[in-house]
């Protein structure tokens, strides 16, 4: 049956023209830590786990990890401000044993792979709901500072409407971009809370006294937290302005019966809902990517995926676009002879399609590396099979860096090794940050648009080649990337 699967969805995506690969494209996977895949494990086990799926990730065509390492205003990385989660010990406040620093640990894994960091916070969220009041840290913001927080439900939030708070989480993104050598910061879809029926958020008081002008209460809210974001992404840059900064909102803007640009859709709403005026965001420039959640299917009823990823597509042409896929969704139920219940092939096609999708991110990286449904096969097989570089954003930098310099090979220990220097710059964070590395056979025509012939993305200045006692000859070609 796994066999018959696999060999009728590549069969599907070839039909759908999908061997044609995109040489620049963003292609992702989250790793969480709030489902408690950590807890219970030794540091050894949790290191082994991740490296097992950084592995199967690499070879499923994956440039980047988006990693959390801010679940409830705590820290998987070493932290004076916030406390060590307990997604990683199981106790808030208490050190992993022996001793290490996740987020310092995946930023030289994913580099050795040849694969950008993201950092990932949740910038509200003060208590997780399966955390009670008695297991916060004295640490923790709720404990030091109540003030700055709201109950809502079974979770406790930073106030959006207090500049006290944003400065705050700004103030815990500045450390991390200064201290860890990431390549991205990311937010998720958590601004004001998910609406529980019957509950208010106990945020009028505060309306009535500081209301920026505002009438609406509803529109107050999308101002606090449009602050925030445009606080956040100039403290991300102000540190290191080659940090790419990127928001994955819930997947739907507004439905068109609330607003005639919004989509075809009849569900939960960012702007309504969450307070979270993504476009506003976008058109500004305060964000360096969007990657929606689109976790439905398509023909879904009520949040069909076609139309929003169509939606998104045409709204988003001033900034990178990248789509938030649940790998589930996208696989369950698989039957091969219905092509409608593995909807990959169809999934991949429009993003093929559509000029303004240049990326994926994968709900999420464990069952991508456990293959669910082949999805993993697919992408290594078909729809990743090439390496891909990062999308141009030349909204943060248009200048490219200098080629490397002193290109040659030498027998090592290791074998035949090209090497190379990296390209003198006079400005700091204008360096060559990674390196390309093209394989072309004897007499082939030397060409860079095409991606078949990426051999290597690295942060390396040298590479192995391979070598099979001289008979093959081969042209190298290494371009930087800053």
């Amino acid at each position: 049956m796994y066999k018959r699967l696999v060999t009728f969805v590549i069969a599907l995506a070839l039909t759908l023209g999908m061997t044609a690969q995109n040489k620049r494209e963003f292609r992702g996977a989250w790793i969480q830590c709030v489902n408690g895949q950590f807890m219970g494990k030794s540091t050894q086990e949790i290191q082994s786990m991740l490296s097992n799926q950084l592995d199967e990730l690499q070879k499923d065509g994956v440039n980047a990890i988006i990693f959390q390492v801010r679940a409830e205003c705590d820290a998987l990385y070493e932290s004076d401000l916030e406390p060590w989660s307990k997604f990683l010990t199981g106790v808030q406040g208490k050190a992993p044993s022996p001793y290490w620093d996740p987020l310092a640990w995946m930023v030289e894994q994913c580099h050795q792979r040849g694969m950008e960091l993201h950092a990932w916070i949740n910038p509200y969220r003060a208590k997780h709901g399966s955390t009670s009041m008695g297991q916060l840290s004295d640490k923790s913001i709720v404990i030091k500072q109540p003030n700055l927080c709201f109950s809502y439900d079974n979770l406790v939030l930073l106030n959006p409407g207090l500049k006290e708070a944003a400065d705050y989480t700004c103030k815990v993104a500045a450390d991390i971009v200064k201290r860890y050598d990431i390549d991205g910061f990311h937010i998720d879809d958590y601004f004001y809370p998910y609406p529980v029926a019957g509950k208010k958020i106990p945020d009028q008081e505060l309306f009535q006294k500081n209301s920026h002008g505002f009438w609406n209460i509803g529109d107050w809210r999308r101002d606090n937290v449009s602050r925030f974001i445009k606080q956040l992404g100039e403290t991300i840059h102000q540190v290191k302005p080659w940090v790419k900064f990127g928001v994955s909102p819930f997947g739907i803007y507004r439905n068109k019966r609330n607003d005639p640009n919004g989509s075809e859709t009849n569900g939960l709403q960012n702007y309504d809902d969450l307070y979270a005026d993504v476009l506003l965001w976008v058109n500004n420039g305060w964000i360096d990517y969007c990657v929606p959640q689109l976790y439905w299917h398509i023909g879904h009823p009520l949040a069909d995926y076609e139309k929003l990823i169509k939606w998104w597509a045409k709204h988003m042409a001033n900034r990178p676009l990248y789509i938030g896929e649940s790998i589930e969704n996208t696989v369950q139920n698989s039957d091969p002879a219905n092509p409608n219940t593995h909807q990959m092939a169809a999934k991949f096609s429009l993003h093929r399609q559509l000029r303004n999708v240049s990326g994926t991110v994968l709900w999420y990286a464990k069952v991508a590396a456990e293959d669910m449904g082949s999805y993993g096969t697919m992408l290594r097989n078909v729809y990743w099979k090439s390496k891909a570089l990062p999308p141009y954003m030349p909204f943060l930098d248009s200048k490219a860096p200098k080629k490397p310099a002193k290109m040659g090979d030498a027998w090592t220990e290791d074998g035949l090794m090209l090497y190379w220097s990296a390209p003198k710059t006079k400005k700091w964070g204008d360096e060559a940050r990674r390196y390309v590395i093209y394989r072309f056979a004897k007499g082939e025509k030397v060409n860079l648009a095409d991606a078949s012939k990426i051999v290597e993305i690295t942060y390396d200045t040298y590479y192995r080649l391979p070598y099979n006692g001289g008979t093959d000859k081969y042209t190298y070609v290494v371009t930087a990337l800053d």
